[in-house]
């Protein structure tokens, strides 16, 4: 990349110069010696375009994508109607950036401006925010959001995603906040334990339904042991399950967040995802990013305007509440031309068929020989449990063998399972039999 740096020699010079400084390395005097590296990279020669792509090509063939998945954890495969990669993939949008002079860009604008009120609908809050890096960081923004000076303690589900659980004790270090884990039994959060745990110096209580089991969790219980308490709910949902379930905005919650992946966005290897963020009135004012506002030009037309930016960039910084930086403003495009091509019947649908595949394939491996471990409602994921962990693995194999990827390990012989729309009878019917032999060979 040498040959496309802008700069000169010269240039440089001069700008450590008017730095009233003579040598780069006078740019990092405030880092200690011991961490700075003494030898140069052993960065390799570089190569041509058709060397790069053959070593790429070489790369993405180790991949193995299969034709069948039941797992989820976090990232869902579903369907994403044609219409959805046509708009987005229109130039005006991929080449589009953060808008800094933003009511010129009144096409970013609308897009993120009609994305929050999808998100608003969805969770029932009053206001959403331009979206976040991903579920998890929403989750610890959000936690953040709740942080006063005499209350420094943050609740958090055993049922929640662990790497969200890992990000959010990542944030709360830096803020100085401590985070407590409140026990699950039989699949969802032991109420009495938080019940036990809520004090006087609660912050917040991060709750997940469906939780990483599956299960629904009784969110109107734990909202008045939190608001019970002084704290704030935080709800973490599965957007298409809102379509069917009570948002938060009716459960009471404080803030809701959720990972926005399964609103047209495909797995990816892990990414770019969508983080999205919403609150009620009272809370609005600590949403981290952006909010984009309507309102009318001077012709008295319909236009957009950059409302709110409460980041670290802009004035009285040093009392911002987040450092987010940007926002995944492709990411959340993709979400509103999703939900804008399937309409909230066609979400509906979505979700029903999620749950009704998800139950039909636990029936189907409970009769093959897999216990399911929690008799908890769910949405389309549950946990199985096989006889030990030898032979959870020895069904994985075999389901490999035949082109499934199957449940997550979970230890001890336990998996979780995910069943969506994109699941047909015959494939859950083939991995089902594929346990069947396992078990009984």
């Amino acid at each position: 990349m040498g040959t496309y740096v802008p700069n000169t020699e010269a240039d440089r010079k001069n700008m450590l110069k008017a730095c009233g400084m003579e040598r780069m390395e006078d740019l990092y005097a405030g880092i200690p010696e011991e961490l700075k590296r003494k030898e140069p990279l052993r960065i390799p020669e570089g190569k041509s375009e058709m060397e790069v792509r053959r070593l790429m090509e070489g790369l993405a063939r180790k991949n193995r994508v299969y034709g069948t998945v039941f797992r989820g954890a976090g990232a869902y495969r579903h369907y994403i109607p044609s219409i959805v990669g046509e708009v987005v993939g229109k130039e005006e949008f991929r080449t589009a950036y953060t808008p800094y002079q933003a009511e010129i860009s009144q096409g970013v604008l609308q897009s993120i401006f009609e994305f929050q009120t999808d998100i608003c609908e969805l969770t029932g809050m009053a206001a959403a925010n331009a979206s976040v890096y991903d579920g998890a960081t929403a989750a610890a923004e959000a936690c953040g959001m709740c942080l006063e000076k005499k209350r420094r303690k943050i609740l958090v589900s055993a049922a929640v995603d662990p790497k969200v659980l890992s990000v959010v004790r990542t944030y709360a270090f830096g803020r100085d906040a401590e985070v407590t884990v409140v026990p699950e039994r039989e699949g969802v959060t032991d109420l009495e334990a938080l019940k036990s745990l809520a004090d006087g110096e609660t912050a917040c209580l991060l709750l997940q339904t469906p939780n990483y089991y599956g299960c629904f969790e009784d969110a109107d219980a734990a909202a008045e042991a939190a608001h019970g308490a002084g704290a704030k709910l935080i709800m973490s949902c599965n957007p298409i399950a809102l379509a069917i379930m009570k948002t938060p905005g009716e459960t009471g919650a404080d803030i809701a967040v959720g990972e926005g992946q399964p609103l047209g966005l495909p797995l990816s290897f892990g990414g770019p995802y969508l983080g999205f963020m919403a609150a009620d009135e009272k809370m609005t004012r600590k949403l981290p990013g952006r909010i984009v506002g309507q309102t009318e030009d001077r012709k008295g037309e319909r236009c957009f305007v950059l409302t709110m930016q409460a980041r670290e960039q802009h004035i009285r910084r040093e009392k911002a509440g987040s450092n987010i930086c940007s926002n995944e403003a492709l990411c959340a495009l993709t979400a509103g031309v999703y939900l804008a091509a399937m309409g909230p019947e066609g979400l509906r649908k979505a979700a029903l068929s999620c749950r009704a595949k998800a139950h039909y394939l636990k029936d189907r491996l409970e009769e093959a020989g897999l216990k399911a471990v929690y008799a908890q409602p769910f949405f389309h994921e549950f946990v199985t449990a096989a006889p030990d962990e030898q032979a959870a693995e020895r069904i994985l194999k075999a389901l490999e063998a035949r082109d499934i990827l199957g449940g997550l390990p979970l230890g001890g012989g336990r998996m979780l399972w995910c069943a969506t729309e994109m699941n047909t009878r015959e494939e859950m019917d083939r991995a089902a039999e594929t346990v069947r032999e396992v078990l009984d060979a």
